[in-house]
């Protein structure tokens, strides 16, 4: 029987990147512009300011590619970058190998503000991961929220 390992280091993007074509760009331009034009109509300069911050906002977000994040599994608890989530905060974890983005790790944390880490993780890394998380985690299955699924399928 093989050793426990106690530590599994990766590194994977930060999220699933979709390349948008100049076509969705200038959608996004005709919505944000109509949304302006609805807003200054409706008297609400303020809120037509701000939908203009936000569309610009969400080109620039579109348009950047994902870094490349450190990721790694340890007998300590779960660090991401350079931060460590201890097993003391964290409540259960799902491989999900049926993503059609490649198999992901999502972990439930007793945080408000991030209820759910999602990692994407190598497949020759699965088992050993597993191995990890099941002795200071309970396996729960988990999903991601609905609206997480619907920008996807937008392309955000």
């Amino acid at each position: 029987m093989e050793p426990t390992p106690r530590s599994i280091s990766w590194e994977a993007p930060e999220h699933h990147h979709v390349e948008k074509g100049n076509d969705w760009f200038f959608a996004l331009a005709i919505i944000i512009v109509a949304m302006v034009v609805a807003a200054i109509l409706f008297d609400n300069v303020l809120f037509a300011l701000l939908i203009g911050l936000a569309g610009g906002a969400l080109a620039v977000s579109a348009a950047k590619r994902p870094s490349i994040v450190p990721y790694s599994v340890s007998v300590r608890g779960v660090k991401i970058e350079d931060r460590l989530h201890p097993f003391s905060t964290l409540d259960s974890y799902y491989i999900d190998e049926d993503n059609p983005h490649g198999p992901q790790l999502l972990i439930k944390s007793n945080k408000k503000l991030m209820p759910l880490l999602v990692m994407s993780i190598p497949k020759e890394n699965i088992d050993d991961i597993e191995t990890i998380l099941k002795e200071k985690l309970q396996e729960e299955e988990l999903n991601e929220s609905l609206l997480i699924k619907v920008l996807e399928l937008l392309g955000v």
